[in-house]
């Protein structure tokens, strides 16, 4: 594995030489985590085959669930997706960025079935993320991307958190800094008449929402657990090593707590770590910093890991989310 530490805001980093090197690896099939504003990716040539069984060997990810593919531009999604006028709509409103629109899938896609689990739909996004966008331009491919982490772990945001899960399975670790969003794309599929939220994320309900003029609806109520249509539908998902209980009322001396807030919860001072998420109060920050709290919290030695009340509007969805799928009985 190399690691290439990469300066985003260096003009010239494009032509680096290992900028090269990386893309080399993609064209071949080998694995490549990438920073991106949401989370830090696994990426692979999302055409190859073998590349994208390399994905889910990797993280151990069963091969049900299907991986998003990251695109540098709508045009070139398009090229993979039929994008109707509503998916025109929300990639216009918030394509570079962290939103995931599941469409049909092109029969003339080269996408290969393995990254779309054999549905015929495709999950694809512009990420914000400029290195993502860059590599994909430069090698002409869509790359799949999941979280750089162990199949139902917590996702990193940090290149020291893929190193430590995932090194020995990398070509490449491009290190360009912690996160800006710190939590997954949402995901909204646009497959029938009626829009869904698949997945919280990085982008609110309700500004989704008031770009489609229409509430998004859960997933289909016949939606099988074993066929999900988008990644992070798992019931167990982003889970530490410690059991994770929520809307806790107090600390226990113990315990790790998972702080909101500017109001501590009684004995939080005496928890084994603590760490607040905001102490203003801010889901943003909170988002953003949610993943490396839990990976904190559950190096402390702690065997539970309390969580405080966090409101579900806004960015507060997509935290919870998360934390729910944490917390859910694991297999």
């Amino acid at each position: 594995m190399q690691r290439w530490t990469l300066d985003i805001n260096s003009p010239d980093w494009q032509s680096d030489p290992e900028a090269e090197a990386v893309c080399a690896a993609l064209l071949t099939g080998e694995l490549v985590a990438v920073p991106t504003e949401t989370v830090y990716g696994l990426a692979a040539d999302a055409t190859n085959p073998t590349a994208c069984a390399r994905i889910f060997a990797a993280k151990g990810r069963p091969q049900f669930n299907p991986l998003i593919s990251h695109v540098p531009t709508l045009e070139a999604a398009r090229e993979h997706g039929r994008f109707d006028d509503r998916a025109l709509a929300l990639a216009d409103a918030f394509w570079p960025g962290p939103l995931t629109l599941v469409v049909p899938k092109r029969t003339s896609s080269a996408i290969c079935d393995l990254a779309t689990a054999g549905l015929e739909t495709v999950a694809l996004r512009v990420p914000d993320g400029a290195v993502m966008r860059f590599l994909s331009a430069r090698t002409g491919r869509p790359l799949a991307a999941p979280s750089a982490n162990r199949s139902g772990r917590i996702s990193p945001t940090r290149a020291a958190d893929v190193i430590s899960d995932l090194g020995e399975a990398l070509s490449f670790v491009i290190d360009a800094g912690p996160c800006a969003v710190g939590i997954e794309s949402t995901i909204v599929g646009l497959t029938d008449a009626t829009p869904r939220l698949l997945r919280p994320g990085g982008i609110a309900r309700e500004d989704i929402e008031k770009v489609l003029g229409t509430d998004l609806k859960s997933p289909a109520a016949d939606a099988q657990p074993d066929a999900p249509a988008a990644p992070g539908m798992l019931l167990s998902h982003y889970a530490p090593n410690a059991r994770l209980l929520l809307n806790a009322q107090q600390a226990d001396p113990e315990d790790g707590l998972l702080s909101f807030g500017p109001s501590p919860l009684p004995g939080a001072q005496q928890a084994r770590a603590e760490v607040n998420l905001s102490a203003s109060g801010d889901l943003t920050e909170a988002a953003a910093n949610l993943f490396q709290a839990m990976r904190h919290l559950d190096s402390s030695g702690a065997d539970t890991i309390r969580v405080q009340f966090i409101p579900s509007f806004g960015l507060g969805e997509a935290i919870n989310d998360r934390l729910r799928r944490a917390a859910a009985p694991r297999d």
